[in-house]
């Protein structure tokens, strides 16, 4: 019996084909993206369950949420907890063949991703702290003590910190500058599922948050800027653990 009675799945199973195994996350990421950037789904169809998928593409189904999870932050996918995940409209015009590349970007070019990010995100502090009003700075604090509140759960902690950088973004009131954060925070997301690793991590992370805080809420941007700067080399250096960590996992695989 389908999945979900009525609706298109078996459609999309029958597209989908087995992978070889020990094929790693991001090519699980790029074989559900070209089916979805096909056209040959519906915007708002519910796709198969993680087992399902898991089952038709041979893979272990942490290898499909998480693919899922890379896809969500890419805006390709919708998931809802208790409902199941949802392909979202206009795939095809959202990822061009650039960000489809992105996916299986190489050690070299996560480092280059990591250097642009660095700057980028650094700029977006320094125009938060001219232009926050209020309500941005009180979002701001609360994602700060949310991430205080959570050192001992990290993924609530992780989501807790991409709230934090998402509303300075908002702040910065720059939608181009915005949207190009956006992506490059998204291709990194393929090679690390949460931001920190451990209660440690997760400490000095929430002191380097507030550093930023300070420097957005007292309006400085040099402030808010080197304190981002700081942030961003130790987050850095955790991705880059990150990513070299994952390939070595999958050429082990093969």
């Amino acid at each position: 019996m389908p999945a979900y009675p009525g609706e298109p799945v078996d459609d999309i199973t029958a597209a989908l084909s087995a992978l070889p195994s020990g094929t790693p996350v991001s090519e699980v990421a790029r074989r559900l993206l070209d089916l979805f950037t096909s056209g040959s789904v519906a915007a708002g169809t519910r796709l198969p369950p993680e087992r399902q998928l898991s089952a038709t593409l041979g893979v272990g189904r942490s290898a499909v949420r998480e693919a899922l999870a890379a896809l969500e932050i890419l805006g390709i996918v919708d998931v809802r907890p208790g409902s199941g995940t949802y392909l979202r409209g206009l795939a095809s015009e959202l990822l061009p063949q650039t960000l489809r590349w992105g996916l299986l970007i190489g050690e070299r070019n996560t480092a280059q991703l990591l250097e642009l990010r660095e700057g980028l995100e650094i700029y977006v502090a320094r125009l938060a702290a001219a232009r926050a009003d209020a309500g941005v700075i009180a979002r701001l604090d609360k994602s700060v003590n949310r991430m205080r509140e959570t050192i001992g759960d990290l993924p609530a902690f992780a989501k807790a910190d991409l709230d934090f950088h998402h509303a300075l973004a908002e702040a910065a009131g720059n939608e181009t500058l915005t949207d190009h954060v956006h992506v490059i925070r998204s291709l990194l997301q393929v090679y690390s599922d949460r931001a920190v690793h451990d209660s440690a991590q997760a400490e000095r992370a929430v002191a380097e948050h507030e550093a930023v805080l300070t420097g957005v809420r007292e309006g400085d941007g040099d402030a808010a800027a080197s304190a981002m700067a700081i942030h961003m080399a130790t987050a850095t250096a955790r991705l880059l653990s990150d990513s070299q960590a994952v390939r070595q996992s999958s050429r082990d695989q093969l």
